[in-house]
């Protein structure tokens, strides 16, 4: 079993910066590829950053490829992703996700976090 918590969210604006952590709990955590999904208002979840197990290989959707960086630190049960050049439409709720095979499916994630929002203002 793996617990997900999300921290970092908040309202920023457009062409800002934050900071999203997830913090997990469980002995395997270093055994699971991360990564983040986010949910916009009546659209529906999306796939944004995968990261592998030793941190080694990584995958964005297209829409935040060179703004969004995903990373994580094995040692303290946490991955990140730090969020450059924001845009209103990454407006939405960024859920923190865990699978052994993520990084090739990209989709329906073994363990999911409760989500963090993030606003980007105009």
């Amino acid at each position: 079993q793996v617990q997900l918590v999300e921290a970092g969210g908040g309202l920023v604006q457009a062409g800002g910066s934050l900071r999203l952590s997830c913090a997990a709990s469980g002995r395997t955590f270093s055994s699971y590829a991360m990564g983040w999904f986010r949910q916009a208002p009546g659209k529906e979840r999306e796939f944004v950053a995968a990261i592998s197990w030793r941190g080694g290989s990584t995958y964005y959707t297209d829409s935040v490829k060179g703004r969004f960086i995903i990373s994580r630190a094995n040692a303290r049960n946490t991955v990140y992703l730090q969020m450059n050049s924001l845009k209103p439409e990454d407006t939405a709720v960024y859920y923190c996700a865990a699978d052994w095979d993520l990084l090739a499916t990209r989709s329906s994630p073994d363990y999911w976090g409760q989500g963090t929002q993030v606003t980007v203002s105009s």
